[in-house]
């Protein structure tokens, strides 16, 4: 204020620059509604004000001065304001004509439309240089590649013609006409100029986004010209606007003259101030930065005291966000394109935070008295101030703009509230109130942030609002394309951050008919977009629910849809053709291995028949090259991607990769690293060095009889290990599958069991080895180990049974050991079986679901795109499906007819409504009675708890039941009445 003062008194003996000094003065003041009477009564408090401080310095000729200047100064205002109205009015006109713009921008229906489109264009939180010019809003893709903050970020080539269609294009060419194409500064001030007109009325983001103009300006060198934008600009705007008049050429030729005068007052500044700001920051040390860290919050906390309920971090943290604080104020100077999209995410954030911008005075004043305390020079000083002021206004605006009551309800986590807030909402926007709160450039989803927070009580209402079918007479409002359109990724937010409102999400996207037709009932299946992604390829929500490992959650309706249909009709055979490969593989290696194999190989002397020889080799020859080489390179090539993805699993200090985590891979590692060895060790390659009739492809060879035992072995080994990886074809039943997930949770209780009888049999042959005995199969440890296992098998001879009554201590111990074995751990083992498996009998279906999910994901993407453009071409989700008999309704479904009896729907969970159809109008709120029946018992139990209170402080003194006063009584009876009222249903009986 006192500048302002100041430089009017200054001006006072040049009228032009006093003009201009009181014109800029009240462009500021155009949100104030200055009037004669206010204008009296600021100028008297002035003069009043002037006469006690001056006193006798005060002359009548100076008092009559004041009041003169103050005069003009006052009416100057309010001719400034009346007069601008028509200017506004003629620039916003003008120039939403010189972008193809309609000027109704109430319009509802086009709201839904820029609504959807920006719900697919932009994400929650854009950190993409999308200006607000309408060149860098993605209607224009000509964009410099410079880094951010350098000069031309996000602008276009002014050398590049394009043909003129709106402002930018025409702006464009018209710089390339007048020669001023090689003006690169122009770039940066067109990338703004959208954002200067729309917000000419409100002068304190005039004044932020020409601060932020006059830094990206200054990174360019050269002279500046700003006469020639003017030139260029009211040139296009001439050609584009076709009734332009004299209202035109003054309103924008006003408006420029306002932006280069405040762009002016800063020209030159910002490389110097940049210069000293840096100079002062480089030579700070750590006592330094710990004196800054450490004064900040007692200065602030000390001008706003409010401040300390809002910085509950650690002092770790608190000490970082000074740091950050600091490093601001310069990169402001450094990169102020960059700066503004962070600092509008960060207001975002503290949109949701709920911090109240009342703070950022306090806290930008006591950031400034500690740099006050480390001596920096005047310049360092002004630029830390100029820097931390434009800071806490872009905050400050963006927190304004953005604190919307729907944040405010998730702020307190209320159903109740948010209810409250979105029943004001326009039904064609309601829901992207609950989707998008933007800012400028930057948006935040209220939905994300509610989840993120842990508000779920308000995502809950939020989600249950949005997938809520509503109808009038013209068209069905169902948000489930909002929200996936929005948030593509929504199932994967849910799955990591709050499962428990992933059913929400899932019952949302099934409508059941309330009435039966014939027995049947129709179901909807709104799957569009857990089976589509936004690019027309398969979505990954099985993925992420598959992820997930919930047996519940898979077992979902919405879920169990998706996966069969993708599983019956385009994974099946893909999958089918994969493991045909693989067993006739297994064929080959069973009729090598198996059937041909050389029962005889060691008899060298005799020699088999060629042709048997010959099958064996070719055999042998495909499994190693076809079966084990594709393997091998296939896992190399998936444990290659999984290191560099850092995707891996820690055993030990062993980091493998996350492929060897599944079971069907770790088999097949198993397998190529048997047939590995089996290659090593193969006997036609050991024989092939010898010679004689008959000894072609042979296994009969001395070279090879040291290694026959080996083979085998190795070979019965993989020969086991192929039909254990032979059990993935189990996914084509579900039953099946369910049979051998469940065999497989039973073998770690078998485990036990083997290691408990081990250990048995370990102690009691040692002790029996100890005794003095003659029994020849109790003679040394090893010997009664195995007559033990013996024992437990079953295989025990009954004649060495009644050898043992000769030893009646060796007698008594296998007693003993049999009732351990055969009835105590047997008995044991059947026991733990059961329950494991009535622990597991009602999640197996879900686990078997899990594991055909990971099997659809693991090979779609080996499905053709034209198989996949069929199988959506025959699910006709662009198709909208009837809800009823001649009852239209919408799209992206898949409808399927159930028995009435299995869900038994009593409500329809469309809700129609009468009245006026406009999209611009608000729901009904139905939730208002809802609502009050729960504020109306929530009043009626504290009422109970009152009087409840009253009669026990009456009569607990007394002895047990003293009757109250009358007064009491009185008192009593009236919370009585007052909650018989509130039990009355509505539109009941007045009360008495």
């Amino acid at each position: 204020f006192m500048t302002g003062l100041h430089q009017i008194v200054l001006d006072l003996g040049d009228p032009k620059a006093l003009k201009c000094t009181v014109e800029a003065l009240g462009f500021r003041h155009l949100e104030l509604e200055v009037t004669a009477p206010r204008a009296c009564i600021f100028r008297d408090a002035i003069l009043e004000l002037l006469s006690e401080e001056a006193g006798a310095y005060i002359t009548p000729l100076a008092r009559n001065g004041f009041l003169t200047f103050m005069n003009y100064v006052g009416g100057a205002y309010i001719y400034i304001r009346c007069k601008f109205a028509e200017r506004a009015k003629a620039l916003s006109s003008s120039w939403l004509e010189a972008n193809n713009k309609k000027a109704d921008d109430d319009d509802a229906e086009s709201e839904d439309e820029e609504a959807v489109e920006e719900a697919v264009d932009e994400p929650v939180q854009t950190t993409s240089a999308k200006g607000r010019g309408s060149f860098l809003s993605g209607r224009s893709k000509r964009r410099s590649e410079k880094r951010p903050g350098s000069p031309g970020e996000d602008a276009v080539n002014l050398d590049e013609k394009a043909v003129p269609r709106n402002f930018t294009d025409m702006f464009v060419f018209n710089a390339a006409v007048m020669g001023f194409g090689n003006r690169i500064w122009m770039q940066e001030v067109l990338g703004a100029f959208d954002a200067i007109v729309v917000n000419v009325a409100n002068s304190f983001r005039l004044q932020e986004e020409c601060d932020v103009l006059a830094l990206r300006i200054a990174k360019y060198k050269g002279p500046i010209v700003y006469s020639e934008f003017k030139s260029v600009m009211l040139s296009t705007m001439r050609s584009l606007v076709k009734d332009w008049g004299s209202i035109h050429e003054v309103s924008w030729a006003w408006l420029w003259e306002n932006v280069e005068r405040l762009l002016k007052d800063l020209h030159g500044k910002p490389k110097k101030q940049e210069a000293a700001l840096s100079a002062m920051l480089s030579v700070l040390d750590q006592d330094a930065l710990m004196l800054v860290r450490q004064n900040v919050y007692s200065h602030f906390f000390v001008l706003a005291p409010a401040g300390e309920h809002y910085f509950r971090q650690s002092t770790t943290r608190l000490h970082f966000i000074a740091d950050k604080v600091v490093s601001l104020s310069l990169d402001m100077y450094r990169y102020p394109k960059r700066m503004v999209e962070d600092l509008s995410a960060m207001g975002l954030r503290h949109v949701g935070y709920g911090v109240p911008t009342e703070l950022f005075g306090p806290f930008v004043t006591a950031c400034l008295q500690v740099v006050r305390m480390l001596n920096p020079d005047a310049e360092a000083e002004e630029a830390f101030r100029w820097s931390m002021n434009l800071i806490s206004r872009v905050l400050t605006r963006v927190i304004n703009e953005g604190s919307t009551i729907v944040m405010k309800a998730i702020n307190q986590n209320s159903a109740k509230l948010l209810d409250r807030a979105i029943a004001c909402a326009p039904r064609g926007r309601r829901a992207m109130w609950m989707l998008r709160v933007q800012v400028g450039t930057q948006s935040i989803s209220p939905l994300v942030w509610a989840i993120e927070t842990g508000g779920l009580d308000a995502a809950r209402a939020m989600i249950v609002d949005l997938l809520t079918i509503r109808a009038d007479r013209d068209r069905y409002y169902y948000g489930v394309d909002f929200i996936f359109e929005r948030h593509p990724d929504i199932v994967k937010r849910l799955c990591a951050d709050a499962p428990a409102l992933l059913p929400d999400l899932l019952d949302g996207l099934i409508w059941r008919s309330r009435t039966t037709e014939s027995g049947l009932r129709r179901v909807h299946y709104y799957v569009k977009h857990l089976l589509v992604d936004q690019k027309g390829g398969f979505a990954k929500t099985i993925e992420w629910i598959t992820e997930l490992q919930d047996p519940g959650m898979v077992n979902h309706p919405a879920t169990i849809m998706v996966a069969d249909m993708v599983w019956s009709r385009v994974v099946y055979q893909t999958f089918l053709y994969g493991k045909a490969w693989f067993v006739f593989t297994l064929i080959a290696f069973i009729i090598s291995q198996g059937i041909l194999n050389d029962k005889n190989a060691s008899d060298e002397t005799a020699a088999r028949p060629f042709e048997l020889r010959l099958l064996v080799f070719i055999c042998r020859c495909f499994i190693y090259s076809c079966c084990m080489g594709w393997q091998i390179f296939a896992q190399v090539k998936l444990a290659v991607q999984d290191m560099r993805a850092d995707r891996c699993v820690h055993v030990g200090p062993l980091r493998l990769p996350a492929m060897l985590a599944r079971y069907q891979e770790a088999l097949t590692l198993l397998l190529n690293v048997l047939l590995l060895v089996m290659f090593c060790m193969e006997p036609v390659l050991r024989c092939a060095g010898s010679s004689g009739p008959g000894h072609l492809f042979t296994e009969r060879c001395s070279a090879a009889r040291q290694y026959r035992f080996a083979y085998s072995v190795v070979s019965s080994l993989a020969m086991l290990v192929y039909f254990a990886a032979l059990t993935d074809l189990a996914v084509f039943s579900t039953r099946v599958s369910v049979y051998v997930l469940v065999s497989g949770r039973m073998l770690s209780e078998v485990v036990l069991f083997l290691v408990s009888l081990l250990f048995v049999v370990a102690a009691f042959a040692c002790g029996m080895s100890a005794l003095h005995q003659g029994s020849l199969h109790f003679d040394g440890v090893p010997t009664a180990a195995m007559s033990l296992l013996k024992m437990s098998l079953g295989v025990f001879s009954g004649t060495s049974y009644d050898a043992l009554h000769d030893e009646p201590a060796l007698l008594v111990g296998v007693f003993v050991y049999v009732i351990l074995s055969a009835v105590f751990f047997l008995n044991v083992l059947v026991a733990q079986l059961n329950g494991a498996y009535q622990a597991s009998y009602r999640d197996m279906i879900g686990y078997a679901r899990l594991h055909r999910g990971k099997i659809v994901t693991e090979t779609m993407h080996l499905v053709s795109k034209a198989r996949w453009a069929r199988f959506l071409e025959s699910l006709r989700l662009d198709e909208p499906v009837e809800f009823g008999e001649g009852d239209i309704g919408l799209s992206g479904g898949v409808q399927v007819w159930e028995p009435g009896s299995a869900n038994i729907t009593t409500e329809d969970r469309i809700r129609r409504y009468g009245g006026s159809t406009a999209s611009s109008d608000p729901w009904p709120d139905t939730a208002a009675d809802h609502h009050d029946d729960e504020d109306r018992f929530l009043r009626m139990e504290k009422l109970i708890d009152r009087a409840m209170k009253r009669m026990r402080r009456k009569g607990g003194g007394g002895g047990g039941g003293a009757i109250p006063e009358a007064e009491d009584t009185c008192d009593y009876l009236d919370g009585l009445d007052e909650v018989g009222f509130l039990l009355q249903p509505r539109g009941g009986l007045p009360r008495r």
